[in-house]
């Protein structure tokens, strides 16, 4: 596990010359409607063109930790200034390019840091189009200009906990605790979509006997004034500028979830992801 050791050149399974041993990732920083875009240089494939900053990943990185190393060593910017929200793939059998994304809270002066990069510039959202765009990352700009915004991961916390029998029932607000708990140490999530695996600000909505409990580090815990789904479903509506996920198995909650535009899934699909 080396560094370097995923610099090769491999043949896809669908007959395509791809760079990059164990795959490739690349880098999309997002603020503020523009995202940073590394003009390649001429005498690199699809030089003169526009794409992402990122390239090989090595046999002992993450999509993300590959993206952020790249990045850096292309051009200036401090990528430990970038929040990675969420991942997606193009898979050609034994070979991937995974565009991690994240958002900055502004807009650096960016210069080039490589002989790769020609130069770097953020670009408006709405310009994007109008660049001369690699082709790869022409056809993936389709999906990833929906995905700009850090995903929302809203949870029906009373439903999960009556999906599993660890004793809720006796302690309403010691089980709610303990679900927001394991849930924390959850690293990524899948399943909301555009995003293969997400980084999402998470809500936990608690009603009842469970209030009180209070947030943790990466859990923003929502005490419902009245009726949890209620709650739940005005918060769904209020946040559909973002790709938003809904927990629960309650049927009515997840048709008017639904309704308003939110993605739905049952507690299974959460209670998978716990230790």
């Amino acid at each position: 596990m080396a560094r370097g050791d995923g610099d090769w050149v491999v043949r896809c399974e669908r007959g395509h010359v791809h760079w990059g041993r164990f795959g490739a990732a690349g880098l999309l920083p997002v603020h503020d409607g523009h995202v940073l875009l590394q003009h390649r240089s001429r005498w690199t494939h699809g030089g003169g063109t526009w794409a992402l900053f990122g390239g090989a990943r090595d046999s002992h990185e993450s999509a993300v930790e590959a993206a952020l190393r790249e990045t850096g060593e292309e051009c200036t910017l401090d990528t430990s200034l970038v929040t990675p929200f969420g991942v997606i793939g193009v898979d050609h059998g034994n070979w991937s390019y995974e565009t991690v994304i994240g958002s900055i809270d502004s807009m650096p002066t960016v210069e080039r840091a490589s002989r790769e990069t020609r130069a770097a510039a953020w670009i408006p959202v709405d310009e994007v189009d109008r660049l001369n765009l690699y082709p790869p990352f022409a056809k993936a700009w389709t999906t990833l200009r929906t995905a700009l915004v850090r995903p929302v991961l809203i949870v029906d916390a009373a439903n999960v906990m009556g999906a599993r029998a660890d004793g809720w029932w006796k302690d309403r607000a010691g089980a709610a605790a303990r679900l927001r708990d394991e849930l924390a140490k959850v690293a990524a999530f899948p399943g909301i979509t555009p995003f293969d695996v997400a980084f999402p600000e998470i809500l936990f909505v608690v009603e009842g006997a469970a209030r009180g409990i209070g947030s943790v580090d990466g859990i923003t815990v929502v005490d419902a004034p009245g009726s949890g789904d209620d709650t739940i479903v005005d918060m769904a509506r209020g946040r559909l500028d973002a790709p938003c996920l809904v927990i629960t198995a309650d049927r009515e909650l997840l048709r008017r979830c639904e309704k308003v535009g939110a993605q739905v899934s049952g507690p299974r699909t959460l209670l998978s992801l716990l230790a």
